[in-house]
């Protein structure tokens, strides 16, 4: 699940004039601070609704759909040292659509607008990188074909068995190959995600819940092999989000007896939780069962504060009675706070038995709607 919700008028007519003018300078800090649930509602007469289940089909369906409002491509990873030293990462890509995959008439011209997010999450010293780019879907600065994804030089390429990661941001790197080690499962009904009530409250979405991960990661001038294992989720749609829902909890969990968790918690403006939360428990054989948000409990045990005063939710009570899990989901660290155009928590998580206290997992959590 990614985002809290696509594109705040005001916000995406202040991005596309900014984005008009930009070709390939050095990143400005952007233009107007976006809210994560914003980029996932808005009017959508003219893009296209996720209404029901259709048949997907890979490569084809890694490439970027042009008639839907909104779209991305979401790389996280728990990974470690030789030595056994913790670090996490996040790479993401976002397609905003201006126009609904209209022909245009000039090599400038543009129907969306792309953003990256690099982050890098440092267990060692609990620091927290982070880095963000934006550009014109023109004059080829960014795109996303069935083996490639890219925002000018940050980008994935599919070779043969595996994803090639590339992204510097000056004072951080990644080089990493990510190899599936479990095939896509669909999320909701065959790919079919629902999130409200109402037609196109939907996205298509998809994830491969293990990639085995090797490489480099530069942190200023030295240079750490690593290696771990990666979550990808992939989710495109219109207006996904109702009106009354305010953000969400994602989590995504590796379970060291082979076992994949994702959890969906959506909130609702009023506080409450939405009926429409969602998750997907995938066996070691690849699996999955779909579960409803009667079919899990989240319950909240410590928040962080961060420098503003908002109160972000960094360790849970997890429970799935069909699964027989009793798990507590925390923060390696509290402090991996997206600070930038988007306010959101996104991190490196560890995964504890309940009733042990025993580290029996990792994985990542992300927390959208709390911040200013």
């Amino acid at each position: 699940m990614r985002l809290d919700t696509v594109v705040v008028a005001g916000a995406v007519t202040l991005l596309v004039i900014w984005l008009a003018w930009q070709t390939v300078p050095p990143d400005p800090v952007a233009p107007e601070r976006l809210r994560v649930e914003n980029l996932m509602s808005g009017e959508t007469q003219e893009f296209r609704r996720v209404t029901g289940p259709i048949p997907l089909s890979f490569p084809e369906d890694h490439a970027q759909h042009p008639s839907y409002q909104n779209e991305w491509w979401y790389f996280t990873g728990n990974l470690e040292t030789p030595a056994g030293e913790r670090l996490g990462f996040q790479y993401t890509l976002f397609r905003f659509a201006t126009s609904p995959g209209q022909p245009m008439d000039s090599a400038w011209q543009t129907e969306a607008m792309w953003m990256a997010h690099l982050a890098l999450s440092d267990g060692r010293q609990q620091r927290f990188f982070q880095a963000e780019r934006f550009a014109r879907g023109s004059l080829g600065l960014a795109g996303a074909d069935p083996d490639r994804w890219w925002l000018r030089d940050w980008q994935v390429a599919l070779g043969s068995e595996d994803w090639q990661l590339e992204a510097d941001a000056g004072d951080f790197a990644l080089d990493l190959s990510l190899t599936p080690i479990r095939p896509i499962v669909l999320q909701g009904d065959n790919g079919y995600s629902r999130k409200g009530p109402d037609p196109g409250n939907a996205s298509r979405y998809y994830s491969i819940t293990r990639l085995a991960t090797t490489g480099n990661i530069r942190i200023g001038d030295e240079v750490l092999s690593v290696q771990g294992l990666s979550w990808l989720d992939r989710e495109w749609g219109s207006s996904q989000l109702s009106e009354e829902q305010a953000g969400w909890d994602w989590f995504a969990i590796q379970l060291e007896d082979g076992r994949d968790l994702m959890l969906a918690g959506l909130r609702n403006k009023d506080g409450s939780d939405s009926e429409w939360s969602y998750g997907l428990l995938v066996e070691e054989d690849g699996r999955s069962v779909y579960l409803t948000n009667q079919d899990y409990v989240a319950e909240v045990e410590r928040r962080w504060t961060d420098s503003k005063g908002d109160r972000w939710p960094v360790e849970w009570q997890i429970s799935v009675p069909s699964a027989d899990l009793s798990i507590r989901a925390r923060a390696v660290f509290d402090n991996q706070h997206w600070r930038q155009s988007v306010d959101y928590w996104e991190g490196m998580i560890d995964i504890l038995d309940q009733a042990s206290g025993e580290p029996i997992g990792r994985g990542y959590l992300e927390l959208s709607g709390y911040g200013e």
